[in-house]
């Protein structure tokens, strides 16, 4: 199996001083060494509804509260998503601090899982990103015309020339996982180490059944993605003239029925029981679910970061996860 090494952490860098002190919450990805601040900040956004100057507020109020998990993709944006990042890395010369998680596969310049492909996005996010490595790798989309084996191999290759540190699957199901995870066993690679799914309080059933109890088994650090359900579990979109608020909207329209209006009914009483926002306690009822290191949430503002870093420090009781759990059952 491919031996990957530890990321440099300067001295008195930010993520230094911050693993020094007591109350700094982190989380390891899986069987990674990769620890980080459990909430992955989607650079989903960037160059797209967020400009250069809101993309760097963004950045700066999530470092500076502790962030350290950047998670982003070729296909973001044409690419602006890594550059942006990358630029303000360069310009914070932080890179050392932060953990940085990119996605290859939906590119329209290299498409798919082919060795090829693989390889050359990888090499074009380096530029754009401004870095020597990609912490974290996912596999973007599960491309079946793909045999496994050049997929797997491919990825090897790219940790081996120390390019990728680790890497997971994005759009995988259960059975998919089992057949990379055998396929890695027999070729002698390097195994998944994380996943990213589609999870939260109003859309469980498409994780919890078959591919929670997978990633567990294999010891998969879970990423949910989409983990305010579209800005609707932040309690903004309560009636339907609220949807005209922002571009998301719609996108969240599909959630304003009676299930949804439950859920934030739910989320609001143990929200004022910490004296935190709806957005903080759906993101700490992920974080109190097996496996999941860390929610992917994207910011529009600067000022909406710290109710989104919050979730770490929020310590739901029995009973508080147990009424989220039963508001939202499907």
């Amino acid at each position: 199996m491919t031996q990957v090494h530890p990321t440099r952490s300067l001295p008195g860098s930010a993520s230094a001083r911050a693993r020094s002190e007591p109350h700094f919450n982190t989380r390891v990805i899986g069987s990674s060494d990769l620890r980080v601040y459990p909430l992955a900040l989607s650079g989903n956004i960037f160059g797209w509804t967020a400009d250069e100057q809101a993309t760097t507020a963004i950045l700066d109020a999530f470092a500076e509260g502790g962030g350290n998990f950047i998670d982003t993709a070729d296909s973001y944006a044409s690419g602006r998503s890594e550059l942006m990042i990358g630029e303000w890395m360069r310009a914070r010369r932080n890179r050392d601090d932060m953990v940085v998680a990119t996605k290859v596969g939906k590119s329209r310049e290299n498409p798919g899982m082919h060795a090829e492909a693989i390889k050359r996005s990888v090499t074009a996010s380096l530029t754009r990103l401004g870095t020597s490595h990609i912490d974290l790798l996912y596999l973007h989309v599960d491309d079946e015309s793909v045999d496994f084996d050049e997929t797997l191999l491919a990825v090897d290759e790219l940790i081996g020339e120390g390019k990728v540190r680790y890497f997971g699957g994005s759009d995988h199901t259960g059975n998919r996982l089992i057949q990379a995870r055998i396929a890695c066993g027999q070729m002698g690679v390097a195994p998944m180490v994380a996943i990213q799914s589609h999870y939260n309080l109003l859309h469980r059933q498409e994780f919890e059944i078959g591919l929670a109890h997978v990633a567990t088994i294999q010891g998969l650090g879970i990423m949910p993605r989409f983990a305010l359900a579209s800005g609707f579990l932040s309690g903004k979109y309560r009636q339907r003239s609220d949807l005209a608020l922002n571009s998301r909207g719609q996108e969240a329209a599909q959630y304003l029925r009676r299930r949804g209006i439950k859920v934030l009914n739910a989320l609001d009483e143990v929200a004022h029981e910490h004296d935190a926002s709806p957005a903080t306690i759906a993101l700490a009822w992920l974080l109190n679910k097996p496996g999941v290191v860390a929610p992917v949430v994207s910011a529009s503002t600067a000022t909406q970061v710290p109710e989104l870093l919050a979730a770490a420090r929020v310590q739901l009781t029995r009973h508080q996860s147990a009424e989220l759990d039963r508001s939202s059952a499907y």
